[in-house]
């Protein structure tokens, strides 16, 4: 299944950007970190497809690490974006796709009175951070361990191995350590943030369980707290109506961002009346929060997603996807462990081990991939969007069966 692919005109631009961006490149997306095959630069998306600069096409499980929800390029999304870009996009003032979308969004999620706007995950939970402290007049955040919630020094310090400053850890899953975080914080604590599932980079992936959530949700209520859900990975990805909706848990503050606008730059804070008066108290701004077209093209991805039963067909390509992995792996002798929910795939190799960035099957598998034309992140987990068909779920198992052959291989006991 394999076809000589190009790479020269990758090799020409990363040479060129050494020489005008640092390091080359910056972020989560710089490619120096993944295997030697893998592009930097792309050309262009179609659906559930990708080509790089030099022409190389890609099955897509990455989604550019999240936004990509209906398919590059989605023309029910699109459209809707182009109409109002053309009418004028930054302006004095939002237009009317600002209320349109906060409605439809209060519509949806049955616990929230408003929405609020701006373009990074992270814009969204700084600012969850500060309503809860403006809310309480305290200042501690109890955050888990290890989780992350954006680039922001409200929650990364220095050096990452450090807590930043305004914030006490606990362990996700385990409420006695939420409990100690609490005792430690001294009367001090604000909120607690809280990932929709652990998805912290190179380990399994957990899904919290039904007394995690609901314990989380007394414990703030008897002791004051807002609670904070981080909806940027999982949201309009495992719920439209917010990722703890099925668990019966309703938070205070919810961050979305990646999955809502289609890839267009968007991100939302959703909360209750009873913060509204902490949200005018608290000042927030941004140059490009109030541009329309992404306004617009959220507003068109949700409804499409609503249309089409998305939900049901990220759950129904991630089953078939998790399962054939599984019986490859198995067939092959290969120790593999998948975990989290199948829309979010996560595939870790028995015998890597991230912690000492020592994982050479999950390597050799992605760059075995890539050669067959799709394309998995080695250690973050992926992401589906609905343009997947059955046929690129076959070609991909295809493609595995054949990496999990050479993977079986190479590190034979």
């Amino acid at each position: 299944m394999t076809t000589e692919r190009q790479r020269s005109t990758d090799a020409a631009l990363r040479e060129r950007a050494r020489a005008v961006i640092p390091n080359g490149m910056y972020g989560h997306q710089n490619a120096s970190f993944l295997p030697d095959n893998f592009p930097q630069f792309f050309a262009r998306g179609a659906g559930a497809h990708l080509w790089d600069v030099d022409g190389n096409e890609y099955i897509d499980y990455l989604c550019a690490y999240g936004p990509i929800l209906l398919g590059y390029k989605h023309p029910t999304v699109d459209q809707a974006a182009g109409a109002v870009q053309d009418a004028g996009d930054c302006l004095n003032g939002p237009t009317d796709k600002m209320v349109e979308l906060a409605e439809l969004l209060v519509e949806i999620t049955p616990w929230a009175d408003w929405a609020w706007f701006a373009k990074n995950g992270t814009d969204a939970t700084v600012y969850a951070a500060s309503i809860a402290r403006t809310a309480t007049g305290k200042q501690t955040i109890l955050r888990a361990r290890g989780a992350y919630h954006g680039s922001s020094p409200t929650w990364i310090a220095g050096d990452r191995e450090i807590p930043a400053d305004g914030t006490i850890e606990y362990d996700y899953n385990d409420l006695g350590s939420v409990r100690a975080a609490l005792d430690a914080a001294e009367s001090d604590a604000a909120a607690v943030m809280v990932s929709a599932f652990r998805h912290d980079v190179g380990i399994d992936q957990e899904l919290p369980t039904v007394e995690f959530a609901r314990g989380l949700r007394e414990l703030c209520d008897a002791n004051g707290l807002v609670l904070i859900l981080d909806d940027v990975r999982g949201g309009f990805r495992l719920d439209m109506a917010g990722s703890w909706a099925p668990l019966g848990v309703d938070p205070d503050l919810s961050a979305y961002c990646k999955a809502i606008g289609n890839g267009h730059p968007i991100s939302a804070l959703m909360g209750r009346d009873s913060l509204t008066e902490a949200v005018a108290a608290t000042m927030s701004t941004g140059s490009y929060w109030f541009t329309a077209a992404p306004m617009a093209a959220a507003k068109a991805t949700i409804e499409t997603m609503l249309e089409i039963d998305g939900i049901a067909h990220l759950k129904r390509i991630g089953n078939q996807l998790r399962d054939g992995w599984q019986q490859a792996a198995d067939a092959h002798g290969v120790g593999i462990r998948q975990t989290g929910p199948v829309q979010i795939p996560l595939m870790l190799f028995d015998g890597d081990d991230f912690t000492t960035r020592n994982v050479p099957r999950a390597y050799r598998f992605a760059a075995e991939l890539a050669e067959r034309g799709v394309y998995l992140h080695p250690v973050h987990n992926g992401f589906l969007s609905t343009a997947l068909s059955d046929e690129d779920i076959a070609h991909t198992l295809e493609a595995s069966d054949e990496a999990f052959a050479v993977v079986a291989a190479d590190f034979a006991d």
